[in-house]
């Protein structure tokens, strides 16, 4: 695998440039350069590269709620999926969400996106609930893992 850099989302170029890896992996979820603005606002989102090419993305929504839920999504082009991008944009993401006090994290998966599913279930995921939003219709997956605390 070549020297993978992760980045977190700064300006305009690179915010453009996140939001080209989401829509091209999550189609039915395309964001329009206004609705990515305000992801950036609410959540941490990171860029990925290869040397100066862009391989993937990640996302993570702030834990919430009384069991401190974070929500962790990581994004690899097709192109360069299974050279371990994934994994480490994965693990950068989930040490963040851990960082900000997560006590569980989820993630959530395009049910037609059979590689995410199977990424996410491989590293102790367990499916939660599936769904089709209102007025859609494709079907997604929520899948939850455990964060074990120190000393708890």
């Amino acid at each position: 695998m070549t020297d993978l850099r992760i980045a977190p989302v700064e300006g305009d170029d690179m915010l453009e440039q996140w939001r080209h890896v989401h829509n091209a992996v999550v189609p039915p979820a395309a964001m329009s350069p206004s609705q990515a603005r305000v992801r950036r606002e609410r959540y941490r989102l990171e860029n990925a590269y290869a040397g100066d090419v862009l391989v993937g993305c990640s996302t993570v929504r702030p834990p919430v709620g009384e069991e401190r839920v974070a929500t962790v999504i990581a994004r690899v082009l097709p192109e360069f999926r299974r050279r371990g991008f994934g994994t480490s944009i994965y693990g950068n993401a989930l040490e963040r969400a851990r960082a900000l006090g997560a006590g569980v994290v989820e993630t959530c998966v395009l049910a037609a996106n059979g590689d995410g599913l199977r990424f996410a279930v491989r590293r102790g995921f367990v499916e939660v609930e599936r769904y089709v939003l209102d007025g859609e219709r494709d079907e997604w997956v929520d899948l939850r893992l455990r964060v074990e605390r120190p000393g708890g």
